[in-house]
């Protein structure tokens, strides 16, 4: 790679063939230049996305700057350049202040013998790997339920149809005091009959007809019923891609979906709230495929829904369960609504994740294009 030195602004300026910055320019991953006294010499196009800044300001900073003193990438940068050899670290924390709560990150580092002291960092950001794992985790954890809602639908609500009857038969005869114990068990066989009812949903395997389906309209659906109800206190903002093309989904169980998470992101941000927001949001982002059950090859995801709210946040150390069934933040919750907002997408061949930090909780959905039938077949 042919390099060289120009001085410029108080500090050296880090030259590239133009073809070797437009190559590294297109990478995905961040790559970063750190030279003698820890001064960042280059960054890449997606090193300027993941840390907020232009190259041109980055190059005027040191990577302390833009990194904890805490960060274990300084401790790598000074074992690269101690030993004069490459090293790779896995899962590290770049511990950043400019990022949002915590950013995991494989981390290539190479020196540049031929630049003194110089060392070339490249950032793989662990979070696109690891949600795929997470939704095939997610995915696994609802089918293994199914068998469970079918026997509990046998062995549960017929007997507390029973005891449910049982317990009207026995309120016309007990006294005026005691009838308030017999509606309660009334009250409490219906709250578990409809617990059981949710789980069951998980074992219809029935495949839902799909469309072309607006999501714009959909999420304006959405947000009509939150206004009208739970969510009349909370400010709605709307970011939409007016050019986003239509999902293959089926419109009721996107709605049932969004809905969940609407209501969600309301409960969050709590009745009390006097700056309640939830921003709902639409982008097209291509380059994200995964390999789908019944599918001979890769799907692309490049429809992205978002739900964000400005709530108390998820506890970190649920988030990672955060869509398994009966794992819930609620007093009073089931933990089957998130559960089955991950079956639903997957369902739809797509995948949900959460990110959250104290006021900032993002659920984030990426679903496949709808493809036209032509002929009767897909196109």
């Amino acid at each position: 790679m042919a390099m060289a030195f120009i001085e410029g602004e108080g500090m050296a300026d880090y030259l590239l063939d133009p073809l070797e910055v437009q190559a590294l320019n297109v990478l995905p991953m961040p790559v970063l230049v750190v030279g003698e006294h820890r001064s960042l010499l280059y960054a890449n196009a997606a090193a300027e996305d993941l840390f907020q800044s232009s190259a041109v300001v980055l190059k005027r900073q040191r990577i302390d700057d833009i990194l904890s003193f805490a960060s274990p990438v300084l401790a790598l940068v000074e074992e690269v350049q101690r030993r004069g050899a490459s090293v790779t670290e896995y899962r590290l924390d770049l511990g950043s202040p400019r990022l949002a709560g915590e950013r995991i990150v494989d981390v290539f580092a190479s020196p540049l013998p031929s630049q003194g002291d110089a060392v070339v960092l490249m950032l793989q950001e662990r979070t696109i790997a690891e949600k795929m794992d997470r939704q095939l985790t997610h995915r696994g954890a609802a089918r293994s339920i199914t068998a469970l809602g079918a026997m509990l639908a046998h062995e549960i609500k017929n007997p507390l149809s029973g005891i449910r009857g049982a317990a009207q038969l026995l309120e016309a005869s007990v006294p005026d005091a005691d009838r308030l114990l017999t509606q309660l068990i009334c009250d409490e066989t219906d709250r578990i009959v409809k617990l059981v009812e949710r789980v069951e949903l998980f074992g219809d395997e029935r495949p839902a007809e799909r469309d072309a389906v607006n999501v714009h309209d959909v999420l304006d659906h959405v947000k009509r019923l939150a206004q009208s109800g739970f969510a009349r206190h909370i400010r709605f903002n709307e970011v939409y891609d007016p050019s986003l093309p239509p999902v293959a989904g089926n419109r009721d169980q996107l709605v049932q979906v969004l809905l969940n998470l609407v209501k969600n992101a309301s409960e969050a941000i709590g009745e009390a709230a006097i700056d309640g927001e939830i921003t709902l949001t639409t982008a097209y982002r291509p380059g994200i495929r995964m390999q789908h059950a019944g599918s001979p090859g890769r799907i692309a995801l490049p429809l992205e829904i978002g739900i964000r709210d400005n709530g108390a946040g998820v506890p970190s150390d649920l988030l990672p369960h955060l869509f398994d069934p009966f794992v819930t933040t609620k007093a009073q919750g089931s933990g089957l609504g998130l559960a089955l907002v991950a079956k639903v997408i997957g369902d739809h061949g797509g995948i949900v994740e959460c990110e959250s930090v104290p006021r900032r909780t993002t659920f984030r959905i990426l679903l496949p294009l709808h493809q036209p039938r032509v002929d009767g077949a897909a196109a």
